[in-house]
C-alpha cells in the first residue's frame, strides 16, 4: 500500500512538471489576459470602488458608535451602488471582459455593503452581545445565498427577478434608524433586530418582482438626499 501512495505521488509530480513545461497563452497564440488594477480605470468600476470605500466607512462608523455618520456613509454607499449600473450602460465601447468582471465586482462589494454593513450595525447596536449574532448571520447568508442564486439564474425572460434585491436592507434600516433617538436603546434594539430578520427573508423569499430602474433613479437619490441632510443635522446637533 506504502509503495503504490508513493508511486501515484511521483506520477501527480511528473504530471506538475509537464503542466509546467506547456507554452503559455503568449506561446500559443492566444490574448493573454488583461492585468487587474486595469478594471480600476473602467469608469463603472470605479463608481463601484467609491460605493465599497463608502460601505467600508459606514462599518467603520458602526464600530465606533457612530450612528448618524454610519448611515450617511451607508445610503451614499447604495446610491453609488445604483449608479454604477447607470454608468455602465452608457458605455457601449465596454468589452464582454469588462462587463463580466464589473458583473462580479458589483455582487461581491453588494455583500460588504448591503450585507455585512447592516449586519455590524446591528451587532454594534446590541453591543456585541451573542444575542444578536443570529440575526447578523441571517442577513449575511440571506445575502450570500440571494447574490449566488442571481450570478446563477439572473433575471428571468419577462425582467423580474427572485426574492427582494439586497440593496433594501440599507434603505430600510436608514429609516427604522431614525426611532434611534426618540425610544429605549433596548427597544430599538428589538425593533432593528426583527427589521433585519424580516429583511433577511424577503431577500431569499420565494416571490418575484421586476427589477427597478427608470423613476426608480429619481426616488433614491431623493431618498438619500434627505435621510442624509436628516442625519447630518442630528450629527452636527450632537
Amino acid at each position: 500500500m506504502e509503495q503504490e501512495e508513493m508511486s501515484a505521488a511521483d506520477q501527480r509530480i511528473e504530471e506538475k512538471l509537464g503542466e509546467s513545461n506547456l507554452p503559455g497563452a503568449e506561446d500559443r497564440g492566444e490574448t493573454p489576459s488583461p492585468i487587474i488594477l486595469s478594471f480600476v480605470v473602467d469608469r463603472a468600476n470605479f463608481v463601484t470602488l467609491l460605493g465599497l470605500s463608502s460601505g467600508l466607512l459606514s462599518i467603520y462608523f458602526s464600530l465606533v458608535q457612530n450612528y448618524p455618520a454610519a448611515m450617511i456613509a451607508l445610503l451614499w454607499a447604495v446610491l453609488l451602488d445604483w449608479y454604477d449600473g447607470l454608468v455602465a450602460r452608457r458605455m457601449p465601447d465596454r468589452t464582454d471582459s469588462q462587463r463580466q468582471f464589473g458583473g462580479q465586482l458589483d455582487s461581491l462589494v453588494d455583500l460588504v455593503v448591503s450585507a455585512t454593513g447592516p449586519a455590524i450595525l446591528l451587532l454594534s447596536v446590541g453591543q456585541f452581545s451573542p444575542w444578536f449574532f443570529p440575526g447578523a448571520l441571517a442577513l449575511v447568508t440571506a445575502g450570500v445565498l440571494r447574490l449566488a442564486y442571481y450570478g446563477v439564474y439572473g433575471l428571468d425572460k419577462d425582467g423580474t427577478h427572485a426574492g427582494l434585491t439586497i440593496d433594501n436592507t440599507p434603505l430600510a434600516v436608514a429609516a427604522v434608524f431614525l426611532l434611534h433617538t426618540f425610544i429605549s436603546p433596548n427597544v430599538f434594539a428589538a425593533v432593528l433586530y426583527a427589521t433585519i430578520l424580516v429583511m433577511s427573508f424577503l431577500h431569499v423569499a420565494p416571490f418575484r418582482m421586476g427589477k427597478l430602474g427608470g423613476r426608480w433613479y429619481y426616488v433614491i437619490t431623493g431618498y438619500v438626499l434627505i435621510l442624509t441632510a436628516v442625519y447630518a443635522f442630528i450629527l452636527w446637533t450632537n
